[in-house]
């Protein structure tokens, strides 16, 4: 198996990955797409473009490969039930309008087009809509009787059918009855593939769900990944992908889907950038971040991956990548003392200053940072972090493994004298009197108390004391003054004066700095503190999906709601991280 079989093995079928509109259901790889948008009258409107975070959809259940989706959209006075199914390679969808309004029944056009510069023809003849691309016929039908509808703004064949009963639009002849029928064993199928997952189903479904509606075919590299959300695609002009949003999607991924698990590992590996690292973020037209990097978790995310799907090419083809990288943050963001900092270069007119060094951490505002200098010198923020140096140490032992599946037993010494050295440099960091691992200011020496659960990742250093491990537990896991509590863990320490901002960083709850610190405690052996903080992860992401149908971006730290703020996403597939935990403390 190589990458370029990986691909074109799943570029194949029925999906709704196009990233515009999750009312456009097209084929690969021919590029067919039957494009649906609807002509509400109240004020002579029409929806082109359905998009999961911009309109009201309401995504419910989702297959990861599309052959069975269910949402809900309001719009205007309309508000419609669409679920889709496929079948032998054909494409049905069953839309049933739930409310059209008072004025006039909306109108729904059904448009034929090809997608992604394919090759091929669209044509309505005689009242028929279909398509012949890369020697495949294509055929449009549906069960609602067609009307004249001229103000439809299309530029490409089409026909419109009155939205005022339950209906069908497929790609063969098929009833409401039929299709209702198709869809039933569908979704039976689909919920016993969570029930696998015993009594954390639920939230299994969750993470799923948002997982599967984030996934979208990518035209520019021709093929299959799951930026965070679509509308951040939108908003970038054709897709994103983030640095360890990405290699934690791939690793929600593998608990079902080999493909998409391998597909995203490699996908966010091989946007590294000339310099090489891989950047904070890839874009369409080969745009990056050339400045900065974000936290090293590639490597321990394609080691979780290989040890459930052992595929040696796999590994050989990401790992250059990840050993290069490992080595970049040696020669751009360690000091002689063997404290790393987070940076920004000067590269490319991009950043080179603290905000950049701020992204670059993933912690864009994090209290931590505050009144930190940048030094335009060494291009780094002025900060020895416990965070960075313990993901570090945690990188250079996965790298090792992975060496050694590789069979480049060679570089396994530098990478061990370089995790030596980090871990060396990190005991200087415990504090005594406060019994944790603190931040360094590098200007003075003095150690930080604004602490994070990143102060917690200091557990994947292997010279890290049983005392020193209780300590942080007992003195600060579970202090409620700090990060205990109904709502865990806040991203400042509860006591910390940023913490009532309740902003982004500033003291809300994020799924990646939870389980980044589980998988630290897990990796200690802290089995007790892996199961509260699994409990509590599961419990938040529960209590939002149960009253919204939400997987957030992150989450209030004082009543555990994602909703209230502008700057958190609705559908941000890390959230799924907190049922993950659940799932991997239970094996």
């Amino acid at each position: 198996m190589t990458y370029t079989e990986l691909k074109k093995q799943t570029n194949v079928g029925w999906n709704t990955w196009n990233v515009l509109n999750v009312l456009s259901y097209s084929h690969l790889p021919e590029g067919f797409t039957i494009n649906l948008c609807i002509k509400e009258y109240s004020d002579n409107a029409m929806l082109r473009e359905s998009l999961v975070g911009r309109q009201n959809i309401f995504p419910g259940v989702r297959s990861y490969d599309g052959s069975c989706t269910q949402m809900n959209l309001k719009y205007r006075g309309l508000e419609l039930d669409v679920r889709t199914v496929v079948d032998n390679d054909e494409q049905m969808v069953i839309l049933t309008p739930l409310k059209t309004g008072n004025y006039r029944k909306p109108t729904l056009v059904i448009e034929a087009c090809l997608m992604w510069g394919k090759e091929g023809s669209v044509y309505k003849k005689n009242g028929k809509l279909g398509a012949e691309c890369n020697g495949r016929q294509f055929e449009v039908y549906t069960t609602a009787p067609t009307v004249e509808a001229q103000h439809t703004y299309s530029l490409s064949p089409y026909i419109a059918v009155t939205l005022d009963a339950p209906m069908v639009v497929s790609t063969r002849p098929c009833s409401v009855a039929e299709a209702e029928d198709l869809y039933a064993k569908a979704v039976t199928k689909l919920e016993a593939e969570n029930r696998v997952f015993g009594k954390h189903a639920e939230a299994y479904s969750a993470m799923k769900t948002c997982l599967a509606w984030d996934t979208i075919y990518e035209c520019e590299h021709d093929r299959i990944c799951s930026p965070v959300c679509r509308t951040w695609c939108v908003s970038s002009g054709g897709y994103v992908l983030f640095d360890w949003d990405t290699y934690f999607a791939a690793m929600l991924a593998s608990l079902e889907s080999r493909e998409l698990a391998l597909l995203n590992a490699i996908a966010i590996t091989d946007e590294v950038t000339p310099d090489g690292f891989v950047p904070n973020y890839g874009t369409a037209h080969n745009g990056k971040s050339f400045d900065r990097t974000q936290p090293p978790v590639g490597s321990f995310a394609c080691l979780e991956i290989y040890k459930k799907y052992p595929e040696k090419w796999f590994v050989e083809h990401v790992f250059p990548i990840l050993l290069g990288w490992n080595r970049w943050f040696e020669g751009h963001r360690m000091t002689d003392e063997g404290y790393l900092c987070w940076g920004s270069e000067p590269n490319r007119g991009q950043g080179h200053d603290w905000q950049g060094a701020a992204y670059e951490s993933g912690l864009d505002n994090s209290p931590m940072f505050d009144g930190i200098p940048f030094d335009t010198d060494r291009h780094i923020m002025l900060l020895a972090d416990v965070g960075l140096m313990g993901l570090y140490v945690m990188d250079c032992r996965c790298l090792a493994e992975l060496a050694r599946i590789v069979g480049n037993e060679e570089v396994i010494p530098e990478l061990e004298a370089r995790k030596a050295k980090v871990e060396a440099a990190l005991m200087t960091l415990w504090d005594e009197d406060f019994g944790l691992f603190l931040n360094k200011d590098l200007r003075d020496g003095s150690l930080s108390r604004r602490i994070s659960p990143t102060n917690f990742y200091a557990l994947n250093a292997d010279c890290v004391t049983e005392e020193q491990k209780r300590r942080m537990m007992d003195e600060h896991f579970y202090n409620p003054d700090e990060f205990w509590g109904e709502f865990i863990m806040p991203t400042i320490a509860r006591n910390d004066p940023a913490y009532p901002d309740q902003d982004y960083w500033r003291g809300r709850i994020w799924a990646p700095t939870n389980f980044l610190a589980y998988a630290a405690m897990k990796y200690a052996g802290l089995k007790k503190e892996c199961a509260d903080l699994a409990a509590k992860s599961e419990a938040l992401i529960l209590k939002e999906w149960r009253l919204h149908g939400h997987v957030h971006e992150n989450y209030s730290g004082d009543d555990g709601m994602g909703c209230g703020v502008d700057n958190s996403d609705k559908f941000y597939h890390w959230g799924g991280l907190l049922a993950y935990m659940a799932i991997d403390n239970e094996g």
